[in-house]
């Protein structure tokens, strides 16, 4: 449980609310978009805003697979969105060949100096010179984001051997849709920080976090982009189905316990963690729980941990049998379901808070074989 508290004390210090490494393609770009789309729905954010920072983290979706994908680095690509100050910050970095790197740069530099007019007459230019049509665009899905977004691009570069570097692409956006930029005289944007965190996921085996209060919406999106996730990594169809599966049942248990969104952006905020290590997908949870809630659900975590996979079967068909059309509760079936298609023990712990709220921690490990 150490990295996981490692991990949840990253994602409140630098207010992150959404990581993915991995290689993003067409289709885990739409989950992935869906994911900030519905966290916005809930924020003061106005319709403006929520549509320039939709489409420039649309464009840097499809430059990121467009220069990534079928390369050796392709999956360092990474995916951050985050909170800052009442707007919202979206980084992508990926690895590029240092022999692009002054033609890029040159690129950027020129946009950033364009004024907000100066970039729409540039882009229908680009748009009508056939030689960029030809080559897909070299320079017009950079322009392109400055235009959706009304200003400038943060980027950095950052050596990562003889032939590669990293490239870093960072846009944020307030709740009026104006959008944030490094201007000289401030302190330069910096990729170090979106660099290390590429290599605690790497380090970790850790391929997706997620940290925000879960809604349904949320919680399906989560699901969603994971099923695309594992049906682009040809999963084995049977661990694909119990991956899915214990994904659906481990949310809900944090919605089930979740004593709402003021005290958990006060006390500690749900998390979901995915990783991926010799061939056994890790799923961790999260939340806050009340205390009065500790010692009921450690006694049910007890009680199913002493199973084997036939007494396990056997519980919950006695569980499942006791559900009746006024029960408000079902009882210890989604605990029970998760030990039986993980074929692992559920590992848990809580933390205590306060004397009103513990850190309720769920860890379920899917084999390749079950039990």
């Amino acid at each position: 449980m150490d990295l996981t508290r490692k991990i949840r004390t990253m994602l409140m210090e630098q207010r992150l609310m959404f990581v993915y490494r991995g290689v993003v393609t067409n289709e885990n770009s739409i989950p992935l978009l869906m994911l900030l789309e519905k966290e916005m729905e809930t924020s003061e954010f106005g319709f403006v805003g929520r549509k320039r920072l939709f489409m420039f983290v649309l464009e840097s979706l499809q430059n990121v697979s467009r220069h990534s994908n079928g390369t050796t680095h392709s999956n360092m690509s990474l995916v951050v969105y985050s909170k800052q100050n009442g707007g919202y910050t979206v980084t992508t970095g990926n690895v590029i060949s240092s022999a692009n790197i002054e033609d890029l740069k040159r690129r950027l530099d020129e946009i950033n100096n364009l004024q907000t007019e100066e970039i729409r007459n540039v882009y229908r230019q680009m748009l009508n010179n056939s030689e960029f049509s030809n080559k897909g665009g070299a320079g017009l899905g950079l322009i392109e984001m400055a235009k959706k977004t009304g200003n400038k691009l943060d980027y950095d570069f950052l050596q990562l051997d003889d032939r590669n570097s990293y490239f870093i692409l960072s846009k944020t956006v307030n709740s009026e849709g104006v959008g944030v930029h490094y201007v000289s005289s401030e302190k330069p944007f910096r990729g170090k920080a979106v660099a290390q965190l590429e290599r605690i996921m790497a380090d970790n085996n850790l391929y997706l976090l997620w940290s925000g209060h879960i809604t349904p919406d949320v919680g399906k999106e989560v699901i969603s982009f994971t099923e695309a996730k594992l049906s682009e990594d040809d999963v084995e169809a049977n661990l694909r189905r119990r991956v899915f599966s214990i994904l659906v049942e481990i949310i809900e248990n944090v919605a089930k316990y979740s004593p709402g969104r003021e005290p958990e952006e006060k006390f500690g905020m749900p998390v979901a963690m995915i990783r991926f290590e010799n061939k056994t997908y890790s799923l961790t949870t999260g939340n806050l729980i009340l205390n009065d809630n500790v010692s009921h659900l450690k006694e049910k975590l007890e009680l199913i941990n002493q199973y084997d996979k036939v007494g396990l079967k056997e519980l919950f068909r006695k569980s499942l049998s006791g559900q009746t059309d006024n029960s408000d509760s079902t009882g210890n079936m989604g605990l029970i379901d998760m030990a039986r298609k993980s074929g692992s023990k559920l590992a848990y712990e809580f933390e205590k808070i306060n004397d009103q709220y513990s850190y309720y921690t769920l860890t379920v490990k899917v084999e390749e074989k079950a039990l």
